[in-house]
């Protein structure tokens, strides 16, 4: 990443608006000392399932968790630690707890006008670039005056990917099998294509028969109209 020194600070700006249009600059919160490392987390939902006499299990994909960012980073009151330099003076007087609260009125309280704490875009270098939400937070407070006030906080913060409702149906394909779809019987149609059409797998023409009150899989009569729904439905457990 380049000399330390020049790297730029760690931003979060907050929005009011899942669109991230209407941006509350006075809000913005800039970590004085950078993140020693970040987090990326990934996660995908599947089902186990294992057919009985069989050894094998068959995973079945359920969907896509939204993707996390874990970050830790530290606020200062001594003055000590490297990163300050830049910042003016005002804000290196200020005590940790008053700090500890920028980031919290960024990031976690709530905005009355919204109902909800604020969208955020997490910034830091070429590397991240983040809309998101807030998603956990717990500050750690590890030095002390003798009157206990606090010196140094760590904050650690979990942070979820988030997406308005436009990206997300621009996103959808129309095709996934994780979506409901109709499709009217023409003639010539079989239950196996159909499945295969929609699942990419034509061995659930006998599940598509009971879900859709079918007496049976190999004659379809042309106009009726078939309901081939999330995948997950079709399952034993769905």
């Amino acid at each position: 990443m380049g000399d330390r020194k020049n790297l730029e600070k760690l931003r979060i700006r907050s929005f009011k608006d899942r669109q991230f249009k209407q941006e509350l600059t006075t809000l913005m919160f800039v970590a004085p000392i950078n993140p020693e490392t970040f987090t990326r987390n990934f996660k995908v939902s599947v089902d186990k399932q294992q057919a009985h006499g069989n050894e094998g299990t068959e995973i079945r994909y359920r969907s896509t968790a939204p993707e996390e960012l874990k970050l830790d980073f530290v606020l200062d009151g001594t003055n000590t630690m490297e990163g300050y330099s830049n910042f003016p003076a005002g804000y290196t007087a200020r005590p940790v707890t008053l700090r500890a609260q920028d980031f919290l009125k960024c990031c976690y309280d709530m905005n009355g006008p919204i109902h909800r704490p604020n969208f955020l875009i997490v910034m830091w270098g070429s590397e991240i670039n983040f809309r998101c939400v807030l998603s956990n937070v717990d500050i750690n407070y590890t030095l002390f005056e003798p009157d206990g006030s606090p010196l140094r906080a760590k904050i650690s913060a979990t942070f979820l990917h988030h997406k308005s409702r436009e990206e997300i149906l621009a996103e959808a394909k129309p095709t996934s099998p994780d979506l409901t779809h109709y499709q009217k019987v023409k003639q010539g149609d079989r239950l196996d294509n159909l499945s295969f059409s929609v699942y990419d797998d034509p061995g659930f023409l006998t599940e598509l028969a009971g879900y859709n009150g079918l007496t049976t899989i190999r004659k379809l009569k042309a106009g009726v109209q078939l309901s081939l729904p999330p995948l997950i439905k079709l399952s034993p457990n769905g």
